[in-house]
């Protein structure tokens, strides 16, 4: 069977935030050091998350960690939050958004052979066809833009690439701990434990020397929130809950919707022009999500 609707349309919702997410990181870029806007939207999506966690203490107990739980969330925190967070925003400000989009759509096939190493689960053909059909599709939707053209791989690529692997291993591990623990109260201890990294970083470089740089407008701000409380904290709270419920490799497949959705907002908001090429790749994304994401159970 196909994943369930609701799950599906929680996880198209998620990927359609994260794609319009692309379009706002690279807008933040211009206004902040990446030091600092990592740290500003990791800083917002733990806060969010907290008061979350706060507001159902009277409906859910608290959950109590052992040792090595404890260690997974460390390591997540460092993986997920702190290193991803610090790649993603340094390599936004080195590359193109094509290159960015291609970069990130390798996800799912990070994601599956991470599952395949550490996890030892095995990697049925469908998943396969359904990991190599979507990236395919992605290719057809990006590079078929207006104005896109994929530039010569520099470090800009190499970061988005290296965040892709690590949100792809923290994700691996959010997979059997989320399993033992509230998501919510795991999602926001990753949070809490990957800002305080992120905030000793940014004050160890010196890079935010007075108030402005933190502070540099209304207009930067607002893209903070929605970037941090929509994007981040939201979209990664419903993303853990989802491989909780399928397990990561599956998951990792809609990932494909992101640079779809980035390039449905580029039309919606500036004015792009889409063509027929943009409905092909579009309904090879579909026909390997649905592969991949296909289960007999």
């Amino acid at each position: 069977m196909i994943v369930g609707n609701r799950l599906s349309a929680l996880l198209l919702l998620v990927t359609a935030l994260w794609g319009l997410n692309m379009t706002v990181m690279k807008t933040i870029a211009s206004y902040f050091d990446p030091s600092v806007m990592a740290t500003e939207r990791a800083a917002v999506a733990a806060g969010f998350l907290g008061l979350m966690l706060w507001r159902q203490r009277s409906t859910r107990r608290r959950t109590r960690m052992n040792g090595r739980q404890l260690a997974t969330v460390f390591v997540c925190a460092v993986l997920m939050v702190y290193v991803n967070q610090i790649l993603i925003a340094g390599g936004l400000v080195r590359t193109s958004a094509t290159n960015a989009s291609v970069a990130i759509a390798l996800s799912p096939l990070v994601s599956s052979l991470m599952v395949a190493m550490l996890l030892r689960e095995r990697l049925g053909w469908m998943r396969l066809a359904g990991v190599v059909l979507g990236f395919g599709g992605v290719l057809i939707v990006v590079l078929h833009s207006s104005g896109a053209r994929l530039a010569h791989a520099g470090l800009g690529d190499a970061m988005v690439v290296a965040s892709v692997v690590t949100f792809a291993i923290g994700g691996v591990l959010i997979q059997r701990l989320a399993r033992e623990t509230d998501a919510l109260y795991t999602s926001a201890m990753i949070y809490a434990c990957g800002t305080l990294m992120l905030a000793l970083h940014t004050i160890a470089l010196d890079v935010a020397p007075d108030l402005k740089a933190w502070f540099p407008g209304l207009w930067p701000l607002m893209l903070v929130l929605f970037s941090a409380l929509i994007a981040t904290a939201f979209g990664n709270l419903a993303w853990n809950h989802a491989i909780v419920k399928i397990g990561v490799a599956r998951v990792s497949l809609w990932f494909y919707w992101v640079p779809v959705f980035g390039v449905g907002f580029a039309a919606l908001l500036l004015g792009e022009t889409l063509t027929i090429s943009h409905g092909v790749g579009l309904l090879v994304v579909i026909v390997g999500t649905a592969l991949g994401t296909y289960s007999r159970a």
